[in-house]
């Protein structure tokens, strides 16, 4: 059974899986991790959420507000002895009824070109490729995604 907990980015869980997000992402953004990096920091996130399969840290998400009655989801990860299990649906799921809560109408997300498994799940959750925003704009190897919600 899947848990989840909304809270902030100073939860212990949520630190631990961001950690290994971003060792994951080391190796597969290569030479433009540091780009990607520095749009990552935790400490402006105030909306995540950290899923749990008994009682484990299974995986996590956040967003925040971008601009238009928008957030960007940001630092979606599940851990690898969790995937294929919906563990990411559920939190994504879970993302946009919160934001939906707090009167936001939109979800926006970045993800990188070379993620391809992230890429397939944002279709399947019926987010639509939109032109790159913000910092994203002339970087080749992003791919921007939005949903109503």
């Amino acid at each position: 059974m899947i848990t989840l907990v909304r809270t902030n980015s100073e939860h212990l869980d949520f630190i631990n899986l961001v950690k290994d997000l971003d060792a994951y992402l080391k190796v597969t953004d290569g030479d433009e991790h540091e780009f990607y990096n520095q749009y990552n920091h935790i400490n402006v996130i105030k909306h995540t959420v950290v899923a749990y399969v008994d009682d484990m840290p299974a995986g996590c998400g956040a967003f925040k507000a971008f601009e238009n009655n928008c957030v960007e989801i940001k630092r979606m990860f599940t851990h690898a002895d969790f995937r294929e299990q919906g563990v990411a649906s559920v939190i994504l799921k879970e993302l946009e009824v919160w934001a939906k809560e707090l009167h936001y109408n939109s979800c926006i997300l970045e993800t990188g070109i070379r993620q391809t498994e992230a890429v397939e799940f944002y279709k399947k959750n019926n987010y639509v490729l939109i032109p790159n925003y913000g910092q994203y704009k002339n970087v080749t190897n992003s791919l921007c995604f939005k949903k109503l919600i």
